[in-house]
């Protein structure tokens, strides 16, 4: 496949894993690495696709901020194949706990999963619970699917909420609609925020500012799929790493901050 054809097919892609899609990414990408301003046209392009997927921004800034473009896709590719933070988040939950999930979070469904033993209140945001509710039950994992209109009554029956990021900034975090609201009554009950950020989701603040600023050119806040969460909701957060604070998160942000990425070619 061209390269220009490849970039306009994973451009097109939505609802696929992050670290699926980062390998197409990585893959068309190459493509054009005797190119550099090509390189650099795609990478806008491509964050114009997924403007709140932190492991795009992540990926992209990596590629242009190296001398072997190809090389350093097929690491970050690899890195987020072998992101532990759903191991690492079914080891650090509590025994016996009812937990709040909103819709089908890639990384916190697969460690309930895991688990097999966590009650799962799980919010039909976006019409995604459903099917997570279904795939966990298939797994005799305890579910519940709870409708949007009852967020609030689930979070104050369980012990912990649990939100999956697709993108982590200085102060704040993109989540599912309905997570600003969870993380919010939580801080009413006592439930606990546990904020599940895997590879690639922490950015420095230049790309946050720009995540923020596009997701806020996307439409009206209530139409949206995604919102901003504030990490001042947050108790704890589950990464690579495993289980740790909101500031130790914020240390080992490693993405590189590339001017020219900033642009957009819409």
């Amino acid at each position: 496949m061209h390269p220009i054809e490849r970039l306009r097919y994973v451009a097109r892609a939505g609802g696929v894993e992050h670290a699926a899609l980062a390998e197409e990414v990585a893959r068309a990408l190459a493509g054009f690495v005797d190119d550099p301003s090509g390189l650099v046209t795609a990478c806008r392009r491509i964050i114009d696709r997924h403007p709140t997927s932190g492991p795009m921004w992540w990926l992209a800034s990596r590629v242009l901020a190296t001398n072997d473009p190809r090389a350093e896709a097929f690491r970050c590719v690899s890195t987020l194949q072998d992101d532990r933070t759903a191991a690492a988040l079914a080891y650090e939950l509590p025994d016996e706990v009812t937990a709040t999930v909103l819709g089908w979070p890639e990384q916190i469904g697969s460690a309930l999963i895991r688990r097999g033993d966590v009650r799962a209140l799980v919010v039909d945001s976006l019409g995604e619970g459903a099917g997570l509710v279904r795939r966990l039950e298939h797994a005799d994992s305890p579910a519940e699917e709870v409708p949007p209109a009852n967020l609030a009554g689930a979070v104050r029956w369980s012990n912990l909420v649990l939100l999956e990021a697709s993108a982590v900034g200085p102060d704040g975090f993109v989540s599912v609609a309905g997570s600003h609201a969870a993380a919010a009554v939580a801080r009413d009950t006592d439930a606990d925020v546990w904020l599940v950020a895997g590879e690639g989701r922490l950015l420095p603040e230049r790309l946050w500012e720009s995540v923020v600023d596009r997701l806020d050119q996307e439409g009206e806040p209530w139409e949206l799929d995604e919102e901003i969460v504030p990490l001042s909701l947050v108790d704890r957060v589950v990464g690579p790493k495993g289980l740790e604070s909101v500031d130790a998160m914020l240390r080992r942000t490693d993405t590189p901050v590339v001017p020219e990425l900033l642009k957009s070619t819409i």
